[in-house]
């Protein structure tokens, strides 16, 4: 790792600590468990849940947490997001940790780079394997760099921060129920009970190129970051991520208890969460919650000097579960096919 000067570490004054663990569960019906999740120091190269990691300060070089969760049928979808979750770790541990230039940018940049990367690595492996051809995986990734976290999303596994007893979703679902509550057609509660919520716009591997999701939060001391897969979120009530939080102080408890709650609830998926609490000199007191939720981060036009997305375009067979942006604005018809949907919701709720 190169010799950093302190402006160049983006670091904030005093320390900040992170309290992680991670776990997934097969659920109460599956018979394969699709989803994985990583947990790693990039400062001092540790990914493991060994106790050096689930409880560390955050280095020069931060550190980073991943949920995915695969589909595609027979071992296809376990492999797919195991692959996400290997490329977008590997390009975090070597290429940004050997990078001189060491800010938050740069930080930001090499996530969505990873996440880049590991879409075409899945789809090109996708392309030379008929027999997999067409998995996929969500995968949010979360990285902390100084005080700051920074949030890499495809497809619809969620983060939310708890603060004040108060739970916040970070990310927006990549998901038509999504896009038609954005558009004013849907109540959120509405979009929670569709049979349809589980039809995503994008999934790492089905398609050559990816629009990744990058936003950002500042982290305050007692903070508690919750990333997990749609098995979770599907179940559990933002107001339960919140009571759960206060009455479960260590991460590998919160964890347990989150999984048990879905799985009282019949189990339908697989379920996988990490659990991150903050603490530290370095963190200012928290607030209140206002100010805390979804929001982009965009990168200056100087941190895109490349575009490792950028392949050319091959056919692919992607989940029926997965109606990709790139398909739809080359056919043109993404707004007719929201208005025959919004008519069919209509017609059929």
């Amino acid at each position: 790792m190169p010799d950093l000067t302190e402006g160049q570490r983006g670091m904030t004054k005093g320390q900040v600590r992170v309290s992680v663990f991670g776990k997934t569960d097969l659920g109460r019906t599956r018979e394969r468990n699709e989803d994985t999740f990583l947990v790693a120091d990039l400062s001092s190269g540790s990914a493991s849940l060994q106790p050096e990691v689930r409880n560390h300060a955050i280095g020069a070089r931060g550190s980073l947490f991943i949920v995915a969760d695969g589909m595609g049928g027979a071992a296809a979808g376990e492999l797919a997001s195991a692959m996400a979750a290997d490329h977008i770790h590997h390009h975090m541990a070597t290429t940004w940790t050997s990078d001189t230039i060491a800010t938050a940018e740069r930080f930001a940049f090499r996530m969505r780079e990873a996440v880049e990367l590991a879409n075409s690595a899945i789809h090109d492996y996708a392309r030379e394997h008929p027999e997999v051809r067409g998995m996929g995986t969500t995968v949010t990734v979360a990285g902390i760099f100084g005080s700051d976290l920074y949030l890499a999303q495809i497809g619809d596994s969620r983060a939310y921060l708890v603060r004040n007893s108060d739970a916040i979703q970070l990310t927006k679902d990549q998901s038509l129920m999504q896009r038609l509550v954005d558009a004013g057609e849907l109540t959120e509660d509405e979009a929670e009970q569709s049979e349809r919520r589980n039809i995503i716009l994008q999934a790492l591997g089905p398609d050559p190129r990816v629009k990744v999701d990058l936003t950002y939060q500042s982290v305050r001391r007692g903070d508690v970051l919750i990333l997990c897969s749609d098995g979770l979120s599907g179940l559990v009530r933002r107001e339960e991520f919140a009571m759960l939080a206060g009455r479960h102080l260590d991460p590998s408890a919160l964890c347990a208890a989150l999984i048990d709650l879905a799985n009282s609830r019949g189990g339908p998926d697989n379920i996988t969460v990490i659990t991150a609490r903050f603490d530290g000199d370095g963190l200012r007191e928290p607030d209140t919650a206002e100010g805390v939720g979804y929001q982009t981060y965009q990168l200056p036009a100087a941190s895109n000097e490349s575009d490792p997305s950028a392949a050319q375009v091959g056919d692919s067979a992607a989940p029926e579960s997965i109606l990709t942006l790139d398909r739809l604005r080359n056919l043109g018809l993404i707004m007719l096919v929201l208005g025959v949907l919004i008519l069919l919701l209509a017609v059929l709720d």
